[in-house]
This record gives structure tokens, sequence and C-alpha cells, in this order.
């Protein structure tokens, strides 16, 4: 069980860190950029994170929090398993359901835009169409990562050893 709660928390942190960093400083660098130049960095990062390590943690959580969840559950639940149970709800909400019903479909518009030989005023409306709406998902699910992992260290924490 404590390795199931230790990979749950490491996983959870690695993706809270991973939203937090980003919104302390990739969001921040990009903000200064010109248009065109936003759109191809955004472009660029967008499709290198699809990786095999973005998805050991991204998509493992998916796995690993109802696992746990049910592993919790079964040695008769306590606070432990409520709080996990807490941060696996938002987890799946906060986090992986705001990513692909509002930042994966802006990101998968944005991939189709082509930079080279579209007007100023074309490349300018683009990234006003993505980059708030993108940010402001980025922000809802950050904070729900957060909160995601500091409910799994608490879990741990409460686990009856």
């Amino acid at each position: 069980m404590k390795v199931l709660l230790f990979s749950s928390v490491l996983l959870s942190g690695l993706v809270a860190g991973l939203m937090y960093s980003y919104s302390c400083s990739v969001n921040i660098g990009l903000r200064a950029l010109q248009n065109n130049e936003y759109i191809k960095a955004m472009q660029s990062i967008n499709r290198a994170i699809l990786n095999p390590y973005f998805f050991i943690s991204f998509i493992g959580l998916l796995i690993l929090y109802p696992v746990t969840a049910y592993r919790l559950y079964t040695n008769s639940p306590d606070i432990s398993f409520y709080l996990l149970l807490t941060a696996t709800l938002f987890y799946f909400f906060g986090v992986f359901g705001i990513t692909m019903l509002g930042n994966v479909p802006l990101n998968n518009l944005l991939d189709r835009f082509t930079v080279s030989n579209t007007s100023p005023e074309e490349i300018t409306g683009m990234r006003l169409a993505f980059e708030k709406p993108w940010n402001n998902y980025h922000t809802l699910r950050t904070v729900a990562s957060i909160i995601s992992f500091g409910l799994t260290i608490l879990s741990l924490i409460k686990q009856k050893i």
C-alpha cells in the first residue's frame, strides 16, 4: 500500500510541478514573443510534450489513482481513502478533463495553423483565439493539480501504518 501511495505522490507531484513551472516561466516567457514567434513556439512545445516521460506521469495517474483508492477502500476505508478519492476526482476532472476538453482542442487548432504565407492579421487573430483561453484552462488545471498533489500527500500522511 505504501508503494502505491508513494507512487501516487510522486507522479502527482511531477504533474503539479510541470503545470506550476509552466505557469511561472514558460507562459511568462512566451507572452513577450511577437505573434508569429509565439505561434511557432507553442506549436513546438505542444508537439514536444507528447513524449513517454510526460505520458508516464500524466496518463499513469489515470490508472494509479483508482488502483490506489481501491486498495485503500478494501483495507477498511478511513480518512486516507477519502483524501485520495478527492485527489483522484480533482485530477480526473480538473487536470485530465480540462486538458482534454479545453487545452487539447486549442492545441489541435494551433497545430493546423500555418504561419508561413499567412497575413499578420491572421496570425494576430490566431494568437488572440488561442492564448487567453489556453492560459485560462491551464490556470484551472494548475490549481487542480496542486490540490490533487496536496491531498495525495495528506492521504499518505494519514495512512494507518
